[in-house]
């Protein structure tokens, strides 16, 4: 934490990052200039360019934050999480970097530190708050070396790229376990494959999770990942689910069970809607009273917490209400359509792309609960470019050819925004669930700006 750093190093650093910043004038001058050109918003590409002039450039920077690296990672959550840590941390008048565009890749958090540093490379803030790529975690610990990990949940996510969540617990455990022993690591005490994981490290390990079984779900969904013990390969017996896999559980046969949470779930209000952040409100939280951030802080600023891009994100529109959630995956989709199921609203559009950002297999919709969605009723709009995939799902999903569902299908996506607008009523919301890329052509179309 706030090391020095040699001279030589130092002269590379600053030939680096002053590249980087040019790199990044030239880029948004350019998108100004020439709008037509279709130009990112230098989230990654400074970083990428930096990196070859000074390999060690994810280390030289990272280093110097004053208080250390929290790193935050995990499937479904972590731009959320990060943005109420950095909220509560920067009412406490802390100065933070963070990749709040959620570029988590390699090159994405060496550009976020650079956007943060001077022309000779240095990097005057307290704290760094890294989201990052579930897959890239053990790559990037060594050089960070945080001094907190938040381990949110491991759920399927383009299995093209990451496989397992298994796979992916084995090499945390591996890589993390070398960390000094005074990193804390906080994983999420309901998802079993992260609790066996936390009960195995050698650090200091504090775990969040929900005590709450009013919140139980009716039944297993089907789209789940984990219900098998870690240890010794039993299936679990829960008590309950709140969401996917993420419950209370025990093994019957060895006697794994849930680890117990640091904070009683059930004593704090949760940010925005959807069961989902009530994890995330619960990781914050925990991360913060680690750092010595006194509760009434944390309280009010989940009480007074404003959504990141597309997660749960609430735009007005033509004088439409319109809220984006993101669906990237099985679970995360589950529980965007619990949200919307327990609204009045009766307009949905669905946007499903298959570019790199979401995974070039989209075989994972199947795995959805789209019944849920269409039993209800109503219009769903539709688009992307795997619209007819998805059109297909929700067909398969009726039950019956004489269903109340009002299906449009429609691939221009400005047209199908402007169709679900069209048939939102005036006191009701538009829900929007699209994949990654497409969230970010969503809010393109809506406010008229990129995001990345």
């Amino acid at each position: 934490m706030g090391k020095k750093i040699q001279l030589i190093d130092r002269l590379r650093l600053g030939l680096a990052v002053s590249v980087a910043k040019s790199v990044t004038f030239l880029v948004r001058f350019l998108r100004r200039a020439a709008p037509t050109l279709r130009l990112g918003a230098a989230s990654v590409l400074p970083g990428s360019i930096a990196r070859r002039i000074e390999p060690r450039l994810l280390q030289l920077l990272s280093q110097q934050a004053k208080n250390g690296v929290i790193l935050i990672a995990g499937t479904n959550g972590k731009t959320t999480t990060a943005l109420l840590l950095c909220t509560i941390l920067e009412r406490k008048g802390y100065r933070i970097a963070h990749n709040s565009t959620g570029a988590n890749l390699e090159n994405g958090l060496m550009t976020a530190l650079i956007e943060n540093t001077n022309l000779v490379g240095t990097l005057d803030v307290d704290y760094a708050i890294l989201e990052v790529d579930e897959n890239i975690v053990p790559k990037v610990l060594t050089p960070l070396q945080p001094r907190i990990i938040l381990c949110l949940n491991l759920f399927r996510d383009q299995l093209d790229r990451y496989g397992e969540v298994d796979t992916i617990s084995k090499r945390w455990t591996k890589v993390i376990s070398t960390l000094p022993a005074e990193t804390v690591v906080i994983p999420n005490a309901d998802d079993p494959t992260l609790s066996y994981f936390g009960q195995q490290l050698p650090q200091r390990v504090l775990f969040f999770g929900l005590n709450e079984p009013q919140h139980y779900l009716e039944a297993i969904p089907h789209a789940v990942d984990s219900i098998y013990c870690p240890r010794c390969g039993h299936s679990l017996d829960y008590q309950g689910v709140y969401l996917s896999h993420l419950g209370d559980f025990t093994c019957p046969s060895c006697g794994f069970s849930k680890s117990q949470p640091t904070l009683e779930s059930s004593e704090w209000q949760q940010i925005l809607v959807g069961l989902y952040n009530k994890y995330n409100t619960l990781a914050a939280a925990t991360a913060a009273i680690e750092l010595g951030v006194d509760e009434g802080t944390i309280r009010d600023t989940i009480n007074n917490f404003q959504a990141a891009f597309g997660r749960a994100e609430d735009l007005v529109i033509n004088g439409k209400r319109v809220r984006i959630l993101l669906s990237k995956n099985p679970v995360g989709t589950n529980e965007t359509i619990r949200v919307v199921t327990q609204s009045t609203d009766k307009t949905t559009l669905l946007v499903l792309n298959d570019r790199t950002p979401d995974g070039t297999d989209v075989s994972w919709i199947w795995d959805v609960d789209t019944e849920k969605l269409v039993e209800r009723g109503g219009t769903l709009v539709v688009s992307g470019d795997r619209v007819y995939d998805m059109a297909l799902r929700l067909r398969y999903s009726e039950k019956s050819a004489q269903s109340n569902l009002n299906l449009i299908v429609e691939e221009n996506l400005k047209r199908a925004i402007a169709t679900a607008l069209e048939h939102t009523p005036e006191n009701e919301t538009l829900h929007i669930l699209p994949t990654y890329s497409a969230m970010l052509e969503v809010r393109e179309v809506l406010t008229g700006r990129k995001i990345l």
